[in-house]
C-alpha cells in the first residue's frame, strides 16, 4: 500500500457547468500526467463518441477538449493510501478542497465516476459542498464486464443536457 498525493490540478474555467470526479489518479495516470490515461480506459472514448469530436490524445488536447465543452475535472481526494489502482484498497482518504472550483466556475452538477468516487463524495464533499451527485459507472478496464462501452455511451448521456 502506498501513500499517494493528487499530482494533477483541478480543469476548469469560468464556463465550466459540470464537474466530473473520480477518486484519484491511477498509476499510469500519474506516469503519463493527466486524468484517465490508462491506454484501456474509455473515458475519453466515451466523451469523444458523446460528443462527437476526434478523442483527445495529449493532456494538452484533452484540457482543451474539456473547456471547450465546459467540463471540470478533478478527484474526490487530494490524498489515500491505495494499492495499484484499485478503488476498493483505498484507506485513510483526504478530500479535495472544492473552494477553489466553486469560486471561479458556474457548477450546475456534479457527476462521480465509479461506485466509490461516489460513496466518498457523499461521504465527506456532499456535506460542506450542498450538491448532491449523479453516479456515472467507472470506465475502468476493470469495470468493462458489467459495462462494455456502448452501455458507457448510454450512461453518460445524462451530462449531454447540461453542455448544451
Amino acid at each position: 500500500m502506498a501513500y499517494v498525493e493528487h499530482p494533477f490540478q483541478a480543469v476548469f474555467d469560468t464556463h465550466s457547468s459540470i464537474l466530473i470526479l473520480g477518486t484519484i489518479p491511477s498509476p499510469q495516470s500519474r506516469i503519463h500526467g493527466f486524468y484517465y490515461s490508462h491506454p484501456q480506459n474509455a473515458f475519453w472514448r466515451v466523451l469523444a463518441t458523446l460528443l462527437q469530436e476526434n478523442i483527445p490524445q495529449t493532456p494538452t488536447e484533452k484540457r482543451k477538449f474539456l473547456l471547450q465543452h465546459h467540463i471540470a475535472l478533478w478527484d474526490v481526494l487530494q490524498a489515500c493510501d491505495i494499492e495499484g489502482a484499485s478503488d476498493s484498497h483505498i484507506r485513510n482518504p483526504v478530500p479535495n478542497d472544492f473552494s477553489v472550483i466553486f469560486e471561479t466556475a458556474p457548477i450546475q452538477k456534479i457527476f462521480t465516476t465509479g461506485k466509490k468516487a461516489t460513496s466518498l463524495y457523499r461521504k465527506f464533499c456532499e456535506p460542506r459542498i450542498g450538491l448532491p451527485t449523479t453516479y456515472l459507472p467507472s470506465t475502468s478496464p476493470a469495470n468493462r464486464y458489467w459495462y462494455p462501452f456502448e452501455k458507457l455511451v448510454e450512461a453518460y448521456k445524462t451530462i449531454l443536457p447540461l453542455l448544451k
